[in-house]
């Protein structure tokens, strides 16, 4: 079985968007959840110097045994500068990753 989510905001006013999506799964015996997550934001800017965040990189595995259960995360968080009829614009986006995977609750109430 699996179940899929996916929701689109745009604001056009504040020049931002966001994209998100949620996939439950079982298959196999394992249950897997991944969840995806994407946002920009554009703003006008004078000049190229203008002041941008870092680049920022943050990445998490984990893996628990006794538990069954995986979990990785990834999020990315960056900037940009483009140029449109003239005007600067600074893209500012993050993009995040989460995927759990755990023993189906089918198999895990079996005995072996």
């Amino acid at each position: 079985m699996r179940d899929l989510l996916f929701k689109n905001l745009t604001s056009s006013e504040r020049g931002r968007k966001i994209i998100a999506s949620s996939e439950i799964a079982d298959k196999e015996g394992v249950h897997s959840v991944v969840r995806r997550h994407f946002t920009y934001l554009v703003k006008q800017i004078q000049s190229k110097d203008a002041l941008r965040p870092k680049p920022y990189l943050f990445v998490l595995k984990e893996k628990k045994s006794k538990a069954n259960r995986e979990h990785f995360f990834c999020k990315v968080k960056g900037s940009l500068i483009a140029e449109n009829g003239g005007k600067l614009l600074l893209i500012l986006f993050s993009h995040t990753l989460n995927v759990e995977l755990t023993v189906s609750a089918k198999l895990s109430g079996q005995t072996g």
